[in-house]
Order: structure tokens, then sequence, then C-alpha cells
């Protein structure tokens, strides 16, 4: 049946739309996505195909996530969602392990983005955290984002420690897409108490880097934004 999936994500490829994401997702060499390769589908599309194949074993879809194709990587990956979803504790832990010995081949934003929070937040959201701890400490840019956008999950359960905790850890990184994340997971503290919000960007203010300040405060008020910019209310 995995073949039957790789000819449906095929049946779907769009050349037009495979050279928007090759430049879109960076795939040129010293590019963060340097040699990735896409068939030019949608989301939308991947999804659909996911649950359409979610029966699949994850001997499977270890086949699926090693490849070199960036929809074959990330429909293996949505599939796991689903089926994490699904599960009982001890396939969620399964899952979970299946996850983290697969890091490597979730190599890019989207990948990261869509199951990080639902697969490695979901399992620890009532454990010990110390895998994205670990995770934090990587030189990989993908782990790196993955430990603070897992903490997407704890957010929704008004858990703000841990994504307090490793922004803090991640202020002085370089790379932008870690900037972007850290700012996106300091907006949804925000979005559920701006209090909280406002008391770590005032602790650290000096340390944050402008993307992620303006990503934090997207959803402040415009006045409060300005002076926050301008460093008016640090």
């Amino acid at each position: 049946m995995l073949n039957s999936l790789i000819s449906e994500l095929q049946d779907h490829a769009s050349s037009e739309k495979a050279q928007i994401y090759q430049r879109f997702f960076k795939t040129e060499k010293g590019q963060y996505g340097e040699g990735d390769i896409f068939l030019g589908l949608t989301v939308p599309e991947q999804r659909i195909l996911a649950q359409k194949y979610i029966f699949l074993g994850l001997s499977k879809l270890q086949q699926l996530i090693k490849s070199k194709i960036h929809e074959h990587r990330l429909t293996a990956l949505l599939i796991l969602t689903y089926k994490y979803k699904k599960s009982k504790e001890k396939d969620k832990e399964e899952i979970f392990n299946f996850y983290l010995k697969n890091l490597k081949h979730v190599n890019n934003w989207d990948l990261v983005d869509l199951t990080a929070s639902t697969i490695v937040g979901g399992f620890l959201l009532d454990k010990d955290k110390k895998p994205i701890y670990h995770l934090v400490q990587s030189k990989d840019l993908w782990e790196k984002r993955i430990s603070i956008v897992s903490t997407y999950t704890f957010i929704k359960n008004n858990q703000f420690e841990d994504t307090l905790a490793i922004s803090e850890l991640l202020l002085k990184d370089k790379h932008d897409l870690i900037h972007k994340a850290v700012g996106w997971m300091l907006r949804e503290v925000g979005k559920k108490d701006k209090n909280v919000l406002d008391k770590f960007l005032k602790q650290y203010y000096k340390d944050i880097p402008r993307t992620a300040l303006r990503y934090a405060i997207e959803k402040h008020p415009e006045d409060e934004r300005k002076k926050w910019l301008k460093g008016e209310l640090k």
C-alpha cells in the first residue's frame, strides 16, 4: 500500500508549484533547505492522503520519511500526527520515540511546525520536559525549532513556564527561523496571558532579536507595539 500512496502523491504533482516551493523553502546551495526536492503538492492535498493512509505502519512510514522528496516526508509525518491522536498511551509513546529517532528527516520549518507540537508537545504535556531541553542545546537548526514549537501544546493548556525558559535559551541564536519561532510562541503566550508576555519582554528586552519582538507583540494594540519597538516600554 505504500506504493499506492507514493503513486497518488505523484498524481497530484505540479511542476509549476514545485518550482515555487523550491524557491520558497530555500533549496539552493548554502540555504537552509539545500537539496530538498518538491513534487508541488499543497498541504491540504497531503492531509487528505495522510488521512486516507493512516493505517500504514511505522515500518512503511520509515521508508517514506527517509525520502529525499519533501512531500513524501511531510505526508509520512502528517500520518504520524493522525495516528498519534487516535492512539492509546502505549502507542503514543512508540510514535513519540519513532519521531525522535527520525529527527534528521524533520528538516524544514513546515515539517516541524505541522507535527512537533502534536507529537512531542502532546506526549510531554504531563511528563518530564527534559527531551526538549536536550533539543534546544542542539547545533541543528530544526531540532532547536522543534524544542520551541513543541511548547505550543503546553501554551494551549495554560502552561507557560517551558515556553519562556526555552525562549530565553534561544534569544542569542543567530538564525532568523529561530527568531520567528520564538516570537510566534511568545505571541501565543500573550494571547493567553498578556501580562506574562509583557513581563518576559521587559525582563529580556535588550536580548530579544527584532524579528522575535515583532512577532511577539503582533496582537498588542498598535500604540503599544510602537512603544515596544521604540524601546519606550522596556
